[in-house]
């Protein structure tokens, strides 16, 4: 009776008829559990229902190699296995905080309890989707979490070289603007006629044109240096020019029409008039981007957190977070000498969402396609309309995705990173975001090439 009069007076079952609570007291267990006691441990069966009478307790879950408090439970709660839940085994361990009497209902009679106790049952099924609420919650700021300490590491490395590179390219910059200067004048004394300047102006303005959404490998600017070079010692020009015309999008074939314009004297001092101005531009656009590396750095922090945004769906320029992506993520493709390339159609219209929540989509997918190249190895990532759609695609030259892993890849906590090195979080969250946007995510792997697509429907 005493047992009865407490799960009278219980926060969950105070409303539940009497004759319930009479069930629930015939076919229940009292027990007692001290503190530091496990209820339950991560991958192994819930022993049953607990229904706290009296001490609390608290769930942990190993996230990223640590073990973190999720939620916990106190007297006048249910926990444990619940009516309609479809839980297998414990996602994580449940550990006594303190002394815990507790009315247990067997495992084996869960699935009779909606006919025995339909208002127990009714009352549980609103206590297990506020579990799956915090279960939700706390699982994306976790991993929202991991991916600003991904962000925050590849921040405090690039914040590290601005300062220097501004003044190491000042001082270059003084000694290219007097080449550039003796350039000029030697242009000047071979006499160029009208359609000889009409060539070499078009050659120069690729000058300015650097592609700001490409990191080419060591090796492929060693290749293309060297090319050049060879091209440059053939029509008896200085192969020093070759690095200021590597770093632009001048290709051999115009160089070559370039050559059959120019002659001799006319086309070295063509040469190496075109390779001063590049130098100076470049050394220009190299103090420009590190004197406002640090505000475009906390511009993409901001974008990607979209901190100072209202709580609401609004338009979004998707290529625009790709590239703040791609200059967070830029220096860890650069130690893995990764080419890591972001093409975004021109006419992309906005797609309506959560900025911050779409960009921690592609910070993950990016992320982790760069995780699974190898030195040297490739990830590209595009941006399409496609109908009433916007399609974004990160593909990586990668061993690819096993089929029996591919199966479990957006199963929560799953993970195949070595421990410490994933939350198994990752594509479980970019997921639910992206079905949180109405949109769709699937991939494809073969060895070779394995692509995330995400389809997001347009505003």
């Amino acid at each position: 009776m005493e047992l009865l009069e407490r799960l009278r007076t219980h926060r969950t079952l105070a409303q539940v008829p009497e004759p319930e609570l009479q069930w629930l007291v015939a076919h229940g267990t009292i027990e007692h559990f001290v503190a530091g006691e496990y209820v339950a441990r991560k991958g192994e069966p819930v022993g049953g229902m607990y229904i706290i009478l009296k001490g609390r307790l608290s769930h942990f879950t190993n996230q990223g190699g640590a073990w973190r408090k999720v939620m916990d439970w106190r007297d006048g709660d249910v926990t444990g296995q619940l009516p309609y839940s479809r839980m297998a085994v414990a996602p994580g361990n449940t550990v006594i905080d303190e002394p815990v009497e507790a009315l247990v209902v067997p495992r084996d009679l869960i699935a009779v309890l909606p006919v025995e106790c339909p208002h127990v049952t009714a009352g549980l099924v609103h206590t297990m989707l506020d579990r799956v609420r915090v279960f939700k919650s706390s699982d994306l700021q976790i991993e929202k979490l991991a991916s600003l300490g991904k962000l925050a590491a590849g921040l405090a490395h690039e914040l590290n070289n601005p300062a220097s590179a501004s003044a190491r390219s000042a001082q270059l910059l003084i000694a290219a603007l007097a080449e550039s200067e003796e350039a000029s004048q030697a242009l000047g004394a071979v006499g160029l006629t009208a359609p000889e300047r009409a060539a070499l102006d078009r050659v120069r303005t690729l000058c300015l044109d650097t592609p700001a959404t490409s990191v080419r490998t060591p090796l492929e600017r060693a290749d293309r240096e060297e090319s050049i070079a060879a091209w440059l010692t053939s029509h008896r020009a200085d192969e020093s020019y070759a690095a200021a015309l590597a770093e632009t999008d001048v290709k051999l074939e115009t160089l070559t029409q370039l050559a059959g314009t120019l002659a001799g004297e006319k086309l070295g001092a063509a040469l190496r008039w075109v390779a001063a101005g590049c130098t100076v531009r470049g050394l220009a656009r190299d103090i420009e981007r590190a004197s406002s590396r640090v505000h475009a750095l906390v511009s993409a922090v901001k974008g990607f957190t979209y901190m100072d945004h209202a709580s609401a769906p609004e338009p979004v320029d998707v290529g625009k977070g790709l590239t703040d992506t791609l200059a967070v993520l830029a220096a860890k493709a650069r130690s893995k000498a990764a080419a890591l390339t972001v093409n975004v159609a021109a006419d992309l219209p906005r797609v309506k969402g959560f900025g911050g929540e779409l960009n921690q989509v592609w910070a993950n997918l990016i992320d982790n396609a760069l995780d699974a190249v190898q030195d040297g190895g490739r990830v590209t990532v595009t941006a399409a309309h496609d109908g009433k759609s916007v399609v974004v695609r990160v593909a990586d030259d990668g061993p690819g995705i096993t089929p029996e892993v591919k199966d479990r890849i957006f199963d929560p906590f799953f993970t195949t990173k070595a421990v410490g090195k994933g939350t198994g979080l990752g594509l479980d969250i970019v997921r639910r975001l992206v079905d949180r946007h109405e949109g769709l995510i699937d991939v494809t792997s073969e060895p070779g090439k394995t692509e995330f697509r995400v389809t997001l429907p347009l505003t």
